[in-house]
């Protein structure tokens, strides 16, 4: 056992939630990350408490909404979403195994430099994500 009371983690998953939190420690605007599974489980985030768990539930319903929409147009999957809202942009970017990071970011973040750090933790972070490490994550934010 890790401290308080959670399992020690492999040397993958933990670097799954220290890119993550690095991420959002680094790139001005970012306010809020989480690495959604395929099958909508919140794997990784970057803060404590509900706001993520509610985050993921969006991340995971615009993801299903667009591949619908990708699916109905016949375009391939979808690589990249986002919501521009009046105070801020959520940004959904697919992961390689089929889960994504979700961002929620500032209205005024250069979404640019968003979206490129996002494409670097996206191909990081999709190396590690084998289906034993999805797993682990999940195990350890149900635990939380």
């Amino acid at each position: 056992m890790s401290g308080y009371g959670q399992p020690a983690m492999s040397q993958a998953a933990s670097s799954v939630r220290w890119l993550l939190s690095d991420f959002l420690g680094s790139v001005t605007g970012v306010v809020d990350a989480v690495v959604v599974s395929s099958d909508g489980l919140l794997l990784a985030d970057s803060r404590d408490g509900g706001r993520s768990e509610q985050l993921s539930a969006i991340v995971s319903a615009l993801t299903s909404l667009a591949a619908g929409a990708a699916g109905s147009l016949d375009r391939g999957a979808v690589r990249q979403t986002m919501v521009t809202m009046d105070q801020g942009h959520l940004v959904v970017m697919a992961i390689s195994d089929g889960s994504c990071l979700g961002v929620y970011a500032t209205l005024d973040c250069d979404l640019g430099v968003v979206a490129y750090q996002m494409a670097l933790l996206v191909e990081r972070a999709g190396h590690a994500l084998t289906p034993q490490v999805r797993s682990e994550l999940h195990r350890a934010m149900a635990v939380r």
